[in-house]
Formats: C-alpha cells, structure tokens, sequence
C-alpha cells in the first residue's frame, strides 16, 4: 500500500516537474492537443454545409480606406520600408475604435508617404497610384463624415 502512495506522488511530482519546465506555453500546447484531437476528416459523400456570408457593418467608403491601406501596407512591407507600413497598419486599426482619429492618423501617413523617394521608376509609379487610391478613399470617407481634413 506504501508503495502505491509513493508512486502516485512520484508520479504527481514528475507532472509537476514538466509543467513548470514548459512554463507559459502549457495552456497553449493543452489546446493543441485538445483541437488535434476533435479535428475530422469531413466524409468524401457528406454534403458541403454552406457558409454563411456575414456583414461586416462597416460603411463602403471605410472598407475602401481599409483596402487601399492594406494594398499600401503590403506594398511597402514587400519593398523594405516597413516603419511606414506599420504606421499605416496602425492607423488603419484606430478606425475600428474611433474612426475619426483613425483617418487623421492616416493623414499623417500619408504625408510621410510624399517624401519617399525611390530609385527605382516603376516602384515609384505604383506607389504614387496606391497613396492616390488611399488618399482619394480617405477624402470621400471625411466628406462623407462631414469632417474638416487637416491639411
């Protein structure tokens, strides 16, 4: 019976023991597990269930803005200039909570974007037609929220 209760707190100390070794990660590694277990191949003859398309519940014009800024942000990402795109990904992201501040934020950008200077012609062309189609979509969103743009 002795040997029973040593072996279970051996046992208990050996779980604790690698627990602590992998220390904040074990909740995520938990739910791995868990999400490898329940994951399923869906069967070749079940039906295909349909998904659902949701709303987004944002006005056009902003999702414009926000598209325009991604293709912006992504540009810029891929031509190594990424301090700018990730101003532009901020500024982008203060629109979900205050949409105002977001556009101005994105104004500020924008104005940083006019002093890049690239060497090369055709990197230049495009990224003078993507902060075009920015600033434009911006523009038609602050008209349409009736605000003064800071120029």
């Amino acid at each position: 019976m002795l040997e029973v209760v040593i072996a279970a707190v051996v046992g208990l100390l050996l779980i604790a023991g690698l627990l602590v070794m992998l220390g904040p990660t074990t909740g995520v590694l938990i739910r791995r597990a868990k999400s490898i277990r329940r994951a399923r191949v869906p069967s070749v003859f079940q039906a295909a269930q349909p998904r659902e398309t949701v709303p987004s519940g944002l006005n056009p014009k902003t999702q414009r803005v926000l598209v325009a800024s991604a293709r912006l942000g992504n540009w810029l990402r891929t031509h190594g200039h990424d301090d700018i795109a990730r101003e532009l990904r901020s500024a982008a992201g203060r629109m979900a909570g205050n949409e105002a501040a977001g556009l101005y934020a994105l104004q500020i950008v924008l104005r940083r974007l006019r002093a890049l200077n690239l060497d090369d012609r055709n990197a230049q062309e495009r990224l003078k037609s993507l902060t075009t189609e920015l600033r434009t979509a911006v523009q038609d969103r602050f008209e349409q929220l009736e605000l003064l743009p800071r120029s």
